[in-house]
């Protein structure tokens, strides 16, 4: 799960493993605000963040006048002014920054990932960025395990990041085991026994597969000196770990370099399967049992006939989707009433229990930006 917690006073960090996609695609009074913006983790470069923060609040407030002249458009903007001066937040961001705001309502999500600066103001939230980040396509785990202690990873061809435990979680086989371990020694890295180190393995692998939920898409990845793994794998229940590993512990590296080492032993595994999808849309679609078309598709996702929905990563399509007949209506970028049909199909799609992959442009089947599969 990607969950993020408070590490500042003026805002509580929302969870987008607990709010997508069952809060983030209700259907919340309009007008919906979605902002999207890159930030950085790292001074100076985050020192332009809240500036470009403040200047998508500008084309934010422009859209607002535009569509809703009759309406105040202060108390709509007062959170994220509120967030545009809370210099411990800015102090803490990480590569991605998504605002989802209506009234009532006001969400605030770190990313994992940089994401194209993007203001929409519309009758539902812009989703599609939040669903690359968390369908399960490129997601995986990474477990970093020593006999006396375990962190965990989660990321993506793009990120990796450490999931921050709650404070009561234990983390070192001294807090899991309690006395069983200071009956062994305190220096459990020189002299911790056998028995020891199998009983803190057989706690952790317990407590990954309970507390922190499946490890997604891609499995889950062992990191640890070679000589744990065969023990750690002997007593593993967890079905998600990999038969492939990292022979080093993760504090041995520095991040990115885990990253690219763990998408080096997903990567072939995440396009088998993209290419399997890509495959099997084109079966589907020589048996008109799917289809590129966007305004059929639209009619199918509302029916609930589409099994799954690839959509293009990174592009947006003006217009404006019907959610009760499935009718498009194409419009201008600088239409103020302009919604993403690709984002909007998505949301019909995974409302009706179907599943939405994003695959990059250069592995898009289609030139229109969709690919539906249909159950029926």
């Amino acid at each position: 799960m990607l969950i993020f917690h408070p590490f500042f006073e003026g805002f509580t960090m929302n969870s987008l493993a607990l709010d997508y996609p069952s809060v983030l695609l209700r259907n919340e009074e309009a007008p919906c605000l979605s902002l999207y913006q890159p930030t950085h983790r790292q001074h100076p470069d985050n020192v332009q963040d809240p500036i470009r923060f403040r200047n998508l609040m500008k084309e934010m407030e422009a859209s607002l006048r535009q569509q809703y002249p009759q309406r105040e458009v202060g108390p709509l903007l007062a959170p994220f002014e509120a967030l545009a001066n809370d210099d411990a937040f800015w102090n803490h961001t990480s590569e991605g920054l998504a605002v989802l705001s209506a009234p009532g309502v006001f969400r605030v999500y770190q990313l994992p990932r940089p994401v194209t600066e993007l203001v929409v103001v519309a009758d539902s939230f812009h989703t599609k960025p939040l669903l690359r980040i968390t369908q399960s396509a490129d997601h995986y785990q990474v477990l970093g395990l020593s006999r006396n202690s375990f962190k965990l990873f989660e990321g993506n061809r793009d990120s990796l990041r450490q999931v921050q435990l709650p404070a009561d979680t234990a983390q070192t086989a001294e807090a899991m085991l309690g006395n069983d371990t200071a009956r062994h020694g305190t220096d459990v890295q020189q002299a911790a026994s056998a028995h020891a180190t199998k009983q803190f393995f057989r706690a952790v692998d317990q407590a990954v597969m309970q507390h922190y939920g499946p490890s997604g898409g891609m499995g889950l990845i062992l990191a640890a000196l070679p000589e744990h793994h065969h023990l750690f794998r002997s007593i593993s229940k967890n079905p998600q770990l990999r038969k492939e590993a990292l022979d080093v512990h993760p504090d041995a590296m520095p991040l990115e370099a885990l990253r690219e080492c763990a998408w080096q032993l997903v990567q072939a595994d995440y396009l088998e399967r993209l290419a399997g999808l890509i495959t099997a849309y084109g079966a589907a679609a020589a048996k008109a049992q799917g289809s590129d078309a966007l305004g059929d598709i639209a009619k199918a996702a509302v029916a609930g006939r589409v099994a799954t929905l690839l959509i293009e990563a990174d592009r947006l399509i003006p217009g404006h989707l019907q959610t009760t007949t499935g009718k498009v209506t194409a419009r201008r970028l600088d239409d103020p009433q302009v919604d993403d049909l690709l984002d909007d199909l998505g949301e019909l799609v995974l409302k009706a229990g179907g599943d939405v992959v994003v695959v990059p442009v250069q592995r898009m089947p289609t030139s229109t930006g969709a690919a539906a599969i249909y159950r029926f």
